[in-house]
């Protein structure tokens, strides 16, 4: 009987050892198939850089498309890319839709000038395989990579025949960019585009990816109207983050792709228009294909809004530890960051002297904190010697918040091309 109970006890004692083993080794095999997958995902996004990006935001009632609407129309959007590449693929977004987005069927194209497109250059996008897709609400998906030549600086034709579209859209409204509608389906040829209705908006897509080759690497410029272009010429493409981009081909950096994140009206911790800077940062930055480096350029309209000399130091002291927690998750995916100082805005309808006081704090611990990378003086390139409060009477626009084409081109090349070696 002892002899029995002692080898039933030996028994479950060696049955509990197999099941250690087999535990542990499900464990190692858990952690391993985690670390493969995650390697996977990493090896993944490192292999696409952007070349061109738009930060989306849900499209206000004043800026949704003209009639004839989206819904199973074509419509043809321009873009100009900042590096170039041999394969790339395309993102589209329903981010802030209220229901599915149908997409029949894209093509793509070099622009030739407003809707007139290189025919011999166009390709039709697939999406797993198909000419169209259905994207549901809140999802962000890619099309399937596909071979085209694309030129530093092109400006490429994106067709979209649409079907159901959803009542709240997701788009770009700050194009500056002339956008071409069109009832009924016309996915290619130019002819019928003559008569189409024009609109200075982007929807529905977000960015363009090229694999990774020639172009190794990419820089976000995260910001607000002034980095998203108020002010610049419609259709010339110069944005400053376009001067950027034109600088560093110029200089022979021809492998960085730059990727415009700025929002009219953005601000960084709440209020104003798009998801405001917290919450927007993760995907337009962190998520973004290839990024190495992040310029941070906003917090003008947090400023803008504050009532009194407490709420606007208040302000910058949250402004302050906002970018010390973009600065933290850039650095923990090895992201460096540069802060840009902010632009004067005396003569403005944002003018108070306690809300400029509050941008001198800002800005000194932007060029003395040593928490940026690198600093980049913004303030002093755009300033008048004449009235340190105020932008240059050349360099602003006439509402002496947002700076004009010479004072784009003046930040633009105000960057070192060498921050991006």
């Amino acid at each position: 009987m002892n002899d029995q109970i002692r080898y039933r006890s030996a028994e479950a004692y060696h049955n509990t050892g197999q099941r250690r083993v087999l535990t542990t080794g499900c464990m190692v095999l858990f952690l391993l198939l985690t670390i493969t997958k995650t390697f996977s995902q990493t090896q993944q996004k490192n292999e696409w850089i952007g070349t061109w990006g738009t930060a989306r935001q849900l499209v206000e009632p004043n800026n949704m498309p003209p009639a004839p609407g989206l819904s199973n129309n074509t419509l043809r959007q321009v873009v100009c890319v900042s590096t170039g590449g041999k394969k790339l693929r395309l993102k589209f977004s329903n981010e802030f839709g209220n229901g599915v987005l149908s997409i029949k069927s894209v093509q793509i194209a070099t622009s030739k000038g407003e809707y007139l497109t290189d025919e011999n250059s166009a390709k039709a996008l697939t999406f797993n395989g198909n000419p169209g897709i259905d994207i549901g609400q809140g999802e962000e998906i890619k099309s399937d990579p596909i071979k085209f030549e694309l030129k530093p600086r092109a400006e490429i034709a994106i067709t979209i025949v649409f079907g159901t579209v959803p009542t709240a859209l997701t788009g770009h409204p700050g194009s500056r960019t002339t956008s071409y509608l069109l009832n009924g389906e016309h996915i290619s040829g130019d002819a019928d585009f003559a008569t189409a209705v024009k609109t200075d908006h982007w929807y529905t897509i977000t960015g363009i990816e090229v694999e990774k080759g020639t172009s190794t690497a990419s820089v976000v410029v995260f910001g607000d109207s002034i980095t998203d272009g108020r002010g610049s010429g419609t259709n010339k493409q110069n944005r400053w983050p376009d001067v950027l981009a034109i600088s560093l081909q110029a200089k022979g950096n021809k492998k960085t792709g730059v990727l415009n994140m700025g929002i009219g009206g953005n601000a960084v911790l709440k209020g104003g228009l798009g998801p405001n800077g917290l919450k927007r940062f993760e995907h337009d930055v962190l998520k973004q294909a290839g990024v190495r480096w992040l310029i941070i350029f906003e917090g003008v309209n947090d400023l803008g809004g504050t009532r009194d000399s407490l709420a606007a130091f208040q302000v910058a002291d949250g402004l302050i530890a906002a970018y010390d927690k973009m600065i933290a998750d850039a650095h923990a995916q090895g992201i460096k960051v540069y802060g840009a100082t902010i632009t004067p805005f005396g003569k403005s309808f944002y003018y108070r002297s306690y809300r400029d006081s509050a941008r001198n704090k800002i800005n000194e611990w932007i060029r003395t904190s040593g928490h940026f990378d690198a600093v980049i003086d913004f303030d002093k390139v755009l300033r008048d010697p004449q009235d340190t409060v105020a932008l240059l009477p050349a360099a602003q626009s006439g509402d002496y918040l947002h700076p004009n084409e010479a004072g784009y081109k003046l930040l633009g090349e105000a960057v070192d091309p060498a921050l991006f070696k």
